[in-house]
């Protein structure tokens, strides 16, 4: 027997039941699609490419998935084994084994996987299902086995009887296949079932009619089986996931203080000692260092945060922050906002694409968007960088160690240089040399004796 592993994924369907225009396999689970899991869970399994079938959505999917795998288009979706007859012509040659699973299926693990096809591959059989055991075994297909132990047939759930459907294992919908035998057997598969539709595990009883043995191996967590076909079962599917995430991030040495209500996607990496409360989302290809705290409400998105930062129910998207740094709370740093060591953002601050360099404190109420701001800064509350004219953008720039007065407007193209004082209240239109402090207010005037004048109760 050949040791070839093919892998063929079934991605064809429409999912109507998700109600939605993205294609089923395209929706995430904590970060990653559904598909993308998959292909990530088979790519230890072998060194050949995968081959995916595609139907509904088809270009969509092949976009998406791109060099990862080879494609197969099943235009009219008429049943699992209809779809993997579509790769016929590029297994046909293959004395291999094939693995087959769905899409919507982003649980299995690569490890699963790999027990499987070497459990299949110390038997003799032909085909090999991969079963699971749960108490609510509705709307999955039941595994009937004989008097010995040995497996019958797969029965649907809509062409069960009432024995059948008290039966609690199911089947998960991955196969492992002697190749030659999967494509004689699926030729005399036949459409006369409730959907009318080819099915794929009709090949098992005629396999076995054949004289073929079928066997089973038994999923050791069902919550690896666990498909999505609507938006309940994608929850639970991003449950299940966060779960095993957030797991894994605690025994690598990060602090989660409530991890049923943490939210890490996939691709995040944090370090140890990192605390984290709940309530706190932290998404995309986000990579956070050591022994930071990060509050409830905090959503982090894309971003690169060091070591020995706070950060107290604030957003931040697309930003980069390095060590000792505080935020928030309520603080919002938007992309392209870069903070150096012992930066301070207090409450209601946003940061967009601009850099702050050492030590300088942002401590309240102020927007600081298309800037350049030096070491040891301090910006008053209320100060807004005035950055857009409503067409173009323009920066400011401003020196190491100057001062902001409150309420300043910075409007720029304007630099203010090393160690300079904006009066409280001004409006700044106009560069500020080194060691000065530019004024631009009106002056007082006051009204003699003008409570007199106004009416009172």
């Amino acid at each position: 027997m050949s040791d070839e592993v093919n892998v063929l994924v079934l991605a064809a369907g429409h999912g109507s039941r998700m109600k939605s225009r993205v294609p089923k396999v395209l929706h995430h689970v904590a970060g990653q699609t559904m598909i993308d899991w998959v292909l990530d869970a088979v790519a230890p399994l072998t060194p050949n490419r995968p081959i995916t079938v595609i139907g509904v959505g088809a270009e969509s999917v092949q976009t998406h998935v791109g060099e990862r795998s080879d494609f197969v288009l099943q235009a009219q979706q008429l049943g699992t084994g209809h779809a993997v007859q579509q790769a016929q012509d590029k297994l046909s040659a293959s004395h291999g084994v094939t693995l087959i699973m769905s899409g919507d299926t982003p649980m299995f693990r690569a490890e699963t996987l790999s027990e499987f096809i070497a459990a299949h591959r110390q038997s003799n059989n032909a085909v090999t299902v991969l079963t699971a055991v749960t108490q609510e075994p509705t709307g999955y297909g039941r595994i009937v086995r004989a008097d010995d132990d040995t497996v019958l047939k797969i029965v649907e759930q809509k062409d069960a009887s009432v024995t059948e459907r008290r039966i609690q294992e199911i089947n998960t919908g991955v196969y492992v296949f002697d190749n030659q035998l999967l494509f004689e057997a699926l030729a005399q598969v036949k459409n006369n079932n409730a959907q009318g539709e080819y099915y794929l595990p009709d090949t098992l009883d005629i396999l076995r009619q054949a004289g073929h043995q079928i066997g089973a191996h038994v999923l050791h967590d069902f919550t690896e089986s666990l498909g999505v076909n609507d938006r309940v079962a994608l929850s639970v599917a991003n449950r299940v996931m966060h779960a095993r995430i957030n797991q894994q991030l605690m025994i690598s040495g990060v602090e989660l203080l409530d991890p049923d209500h943490t939210y890490v996607d996939a691709g995040v990496i944090i370090g140890q000692d990192t605390v984290i409360e709940g309530g706190v989302t932290i998404l995309g290809q986000t990579t956070i260092g050591q022994d930071n705290l990060l509050t409830y409400g905090t959503r982090i998105v894309d971003s690169v945060i060091g070591n020995h930062n706070t950060i107290t129910d604030s957003h931040i998207e697309s930003a980069t922050i390095a060590d000792h740094v505080t935020i928030g709370p309520f603080a919002h740093l938007r992309p392209e906002a870069d903070l150096a060591n012992g930066v301070h953002i207090g409450n209601f601050v946003e940061v967009k694409q601009a850099s702050l360099a050492a030590n300088t404190k942002a401590g309240h109420l102020s927007y600081i968007g298309n800037a350049t701001v030096g070491q040891s800064v301090n910006i008053g509350a209320g100060t807004i960088f005035v950055n857009y004219d409503g067409v173009h953008k323009f920066n400011t720039n401003v020196g190491d160690h100057a001062f902001i007065g409150s309420n300043t407007k910075l409007v720029a193209p304007v630099t203010i240089a090393n160690e300079t004082i904006t009066a409280a209240g001004s409006t700044i239109t106009e560069d500020i040399p080194e060691h000065a402090m530019g004024i631009a207010r009106s002056r007082q005037v006051n009204k003699q004796d003008f409570w007199k004048r106004m009416p009172h109760k």
